[in-house]
């Protein structure tokens, strides 16, 4: 079960002693620190844990810092360039480091704000958060899910806040919740199965197999971008899947996807990647950077070409 607490006056205090412990772990690395979550909403009942955003210049140099203090690294978590520290000696501390400018700093900031300025929105989402807390899978995890139904039940709500505040920033995410997966298989089906007149299967299972990586766009609330791609083994990877719904088409999605999934494979010690494409593609694919290799693999459709870059 979820544990639920009434507000407390203490937890701002126990913000405060934690920045300024973090402030002299990672020294002139910090830019900003920031506390979130439903323990920085007065008089909302939340999780006994403190959340910290903790936005720096250099992640990597926070991360080496961090993993030789009281925190223990849990990594990305569903979101890339996310890097998450847990604590639980004393008051319970989730940590989350971020590089300046990451899209995910600015939503929880909105969300939390608009929590603390709407009293009706606040009581909602209080009981929200206890109708869900007192199901008795709360704590559990659904299939290929990394959340608990408890988390994956808030999106829904979290989503609907920020199209009230007309949020309009783009963020790039891991496939998680259950509108995610929604929009993603849609996309993927309509835009490449359907078109090739192929039969698309919803339960593949590339879906949880831990070497494929299934990523989605948002701009605003509104999925418009997915992606699939595949680690092949530790230095290279295979784009499987680009896809942007057909009503966002030819609004750079496509390339700003890719460079942040490249960003990310690179990241995980990936060198090359490599791709089927439609011979129609190529121009698309040139201006990215990749050139004509061979890729002995199969492919779907039956027109293609084989496409590969350097990382």
């Amino acid at each position: 079960m979820i544990k639920i607490v009434s507000y407390d006056e203490q937890w701002p205090l126990l913000f405060s002693k934690e920045a300024e412990s973090l402030k002299n772990i990672l020294q002139e690395n910090v830019i900003d620190l920031h506390h979130v979550g439903s323990t920085s909403v007065p008089d909302l009942a939340s999780k006994p844990k403190i959340d910290v955003i903790v936005v720096v210049k250099k992640p990597e140099n926070a991360i080496a810092s961090l993993k030789n203090s009281q925190y223990t690294y849990r990594g990305e978590w569903n979101v890339p360039f996310k890097f998450g520290f847990t604590k639980r000696s004393g008051y319970p501390i989730n940590l989350h480091i971020y590089e300046e400018g990451h899209s995910e700093i600015e939503v929880n900031l909105i969300f939390r704000d608009h929590l603390k300025n709407n009293m009706q929105s606040k009581a909602e989402y209080e009981a929200l958060k206890l109708k869900l807390a007192t199901d008795p899978t709360s704590a559990q995890k659904e299939d290929h899910h990394f959340f608990s139904t408890y988390t994956l039940g808030k999106d829904s709500f979290i989503r609907n806040v920020l199209k009230q505040e007309n949020y309009d920033g783009k963020r790039f995410l891991k496939t998680t919740h259950h509108f995610e997966w929604n929009e993603y298989h849609r996309i993927r089906k309509e835009l490449i199965f359907d078109a090739s007149g192929l039969k698309y299967d919803p339960h593949h299972s590339s879906l949880t197999d831990p070497n494929h990586h299934h990523f989605i766009l948002y701009h605003g609330v509104q999925i418009v971008t997915a992606l699939h791609v595949e680690f092949l083994n530790s230095t290279t990877a295979a784009l499987r899947i680009l896809a942007t719904d057909k009503a966002f088409q030819n609004k750079g999605y496509a390339s700003f996807s890719m460079r942040l999934m490249e960003k990310w494979i690179k990241s995980q010690e990936i060198k090359t990647i490599k791709l089927h494409a439609e011979p129609r593609e190529r121009p698309f694919y040139e201006k990215l950077g990749y050139c004509d290799v061979d890729f002995d693999d199969v492919c779907i459709v039956k027109d293609y070409i084989n496409l590969g870059k350097t990382l």
